[in-house]
């Protein structure tokens, strides 16, 4: 039997690297001594690795504190268990590993050296999403066979060391790889690539360790702000403002705009039949913004909401009003028209807590199961500026001109005001001191306030918040137990105007309906208000999340049982996690 047979097949039967997926190849077809001869060679086995990368509709069932649906997922709803976790899956890495044991068959030195670099940024990314999971988990930098015993049963590694290697890996790959994507919507790595998820690896393990009370989180802060820095002068990248709304635009586009984007996944449905289902998931798992996440959004002028007179009892059409232009091109609005219609779809209360989203909402064609054909952006330079100023504030290190440079550019964009330093540290905001109560007095306080707030808006619905909440140590957020699933604010039963034409076509109602509206809610069975017949409408008025929510256990998975005793107890279990086993 060839040699890559003998490793395929004991990689299969080793049952610690659980849910292989390997296929086993042709003995008179590929061996390491006929293949990796080439750039062809290389090219097609790391073709592979992208789909480590997160897909659009993954981004489902990671609700936090700014947005509830159908399925809110494991850590909502309390089911993760020892026994049936299912992300302790190591094949990927295989091929990863494999593919660096064996590129030294192609002669071709820059062939060579550009797809190791795509090799190592997928390690990087690999073991990040481990360390982000699992905290401690063991490095493997080899191929293992079964005489490996060994290093097949190793303890874990701690994740600094995990995490040293994680942006050495990123290190190197931003060296060898090329500046530009090899096609023109930015789907394969880059150097900056590399940067960009360098940046949010060492902000999210730096961070981490800053509110967990860990050692040396300065150290992945530092570098979080010298990569993040290292992309904004030398990239190119910049913010996407084209047109009248050009955030909008960003995440409904079929072709990624690569002015920003660094990397997306691609779709097309007429000639490549792929497509996502993340614009059916908004309507079918009637995805709702909180009342929470909507307060974050300043005035026009730069003010703040939450300081206005009145602004917790502030009807839907009117708390929308002069806001920061993101939040029109994000949530559906009085006088909102979708994408390639002519008339306006007025709010018919059907997202959970009443404000449903319209960002990656293109045209009716999409809003199918699998219809949605809009590249996904995975990583954008947007991303990269938060990434930099969060840095720098968390250190202390943060001066006006990184603001200028990062988060005022993302302002400018969005047609805000810019941040100021001074002012934004003289005046913390109260209500965003009480969505973040982690963030403790100091100098930077009010300005880390801000970069959050910033951060939420900007980012929201791709997936990050959920883990931002963890790495600041903010999960009690996330539950209805410590905080309300609150929405729009309903001042009392009767009729409203939803679309802004001047003409009601909603009416909530106790009993009997009386109007002549399309759409009519009743109390109590359609919608649930938090003081009975007025309030705000809840998320879940008959389920509490979180009552069993443990700081001390809860911002990790459990290491699945199966694994632990494959190892006798060798890899250990994550604090708090019971799994029934005696070691």
């Amino acid at each position: 039997m060839k040699a890559i047979n003998k490793i395929i097949i004991l990689g299969m039967v080793t049952t610690l690297f659980s849910s292989c997926d390997l296929t086993l190849l042709p003995e008179n077809a590929v061996t390491p001594e006929n293949y990796f001869q080439n750039k062809s060679d290389l090219e097609l086995w790391t073709n592979q690795f992208y789909t480590l990368l997160d897909e659009p509709d993954a981004s489902a069932g990671t609700n936090a504190d700014d947005m509830i649906d159908k399925g809110m997922g494991q850590v909502i709803e309390g089911t993760r268990s020892a026994a049936s976790e299912t992300g302790w899956s190591w094949s990927k890495l295989r091929h990863i590993n494999y593919f660096l044991q064996h590129s030294s068959n192609c002669d071709d030195e820059t062939a060579r050296s550009q797809y190791n670099g795509v090799a190592q940024f997928f390690r990087a990314y690999f073991y990040f999403v481990k360390v982000r999971r699992y905290g401690d988990v063991p490095w493997y930098d080899q191929v293992l066979g079964s005489e490996d015993q060994e290093l097949l049963a190793k303890a874990r590694d701690s994740r600094e060391f995990v995490m040293d290697r994680v942006l050495k890996d990123f290190e190197d790959a931003a060296t060898s790889l090329p500046t530009k994507s090899t096609d023109t919507r930015n789907t394969r790595v880059t150097k900056w690539a590399a940067l960009a998820f360098a940046s949010q690896a060492a902000l999210y393990e730096g961070t981490y360790r800053k509110y967990h009370g860990l050692d040396n989180y300065e150290k992945y802060l530092e570098i979080a702000a010298s990569t993040a820095r290292q992309f904004i002068d030398e990239s190119g990248f910049s913010l996407y403002k084209e047109g009248t709304e050009p955030y909008r635009d960003m995440f409904c586009a079929d072709n990624a705009k690569t002015t920003e984007v660094v990397l997306a996944r691609a779709y097309n449905f007429e000639g490549l039949q792929l497509s996502h289902s993340v614009q059916f998931s908004i309507a079918n798992l009637q995805m709702g913004f909180t009342r929470r996440f909507m307060n974050h959004y300043l005035m026009a002028d730069g003010t703040r909401f939450t300081d206005k007179q009145g602004y917790e009892t502030m009807f839907y059409t009117d708390e929308v009003k002069n806001r920061d232009p993101r939040l029109q091109q994000t949530v559906l609005c009085p006088n909102y028209i979708q994408k390639g219609e002519t008339t306006v779809t007025a709010n018919d209360l059907t997202a959970y807590c009443g404000y449903r989203p319209i960002k990656f909402v293109g045209t009716k064609d999409h809003d199918g199961a699998a219809k949605s054909t809009s590249d996904w952006p995975l990583m954008r330079a947007a991303e990269v500026y938060l990434n930099y100023a969060e840095a720098k504030a968390e250190l202390g290190t943060l001066k006006q001109e990184d603001l200028d440079i990062s988060i005022n550019k993302i302002r400018e964009r969005a047609k805000m005001p810019d941040l100021n330093l001074t002012d934004a540290n003289s005046n913390p905001d109260p209500y965003l001191a009480a969505c973040y109560p982690n963030v403790e007095q100091g100098t930077n306080k009010g300005v880390i306030l801000e970069i959050r707030r910033e951060r939420t808006i900007e980012l929201v619905m791709e997936g990050l918040r959920q883990w931002d909440l963890f790495r600041w140590k903010e999960g009690k957020q996330m539950f209805n137990h410590y905080v309300p699933y609150y929405g729009i604010y309903v001042p009392g039963v009767g009729t409203y105007d939803m679309d802004g034409d001047g003409k009601p076509d909603l009416e909530i109602y106790e009993t009997t309906a009386t109007s002549q509206c399309d759409n009519k809610k009743k109390l109590d069975k359609d919608i649930y208000l938090s003081n009975g017949t007025s309030g705000y409408i809840i998320g879940f008025p008959k389920v509490t999340y979180g009552k069993d929510w443990k700081e001390e256990r809860d911002y990790l998975w459990p290491i699945p049982a199966d694994q632990r005793v494959l190892t006798q107890g060798i890899l250990t279990q994550n604090p708090g996690w019971e799994d029934g086993l005696s070691y």
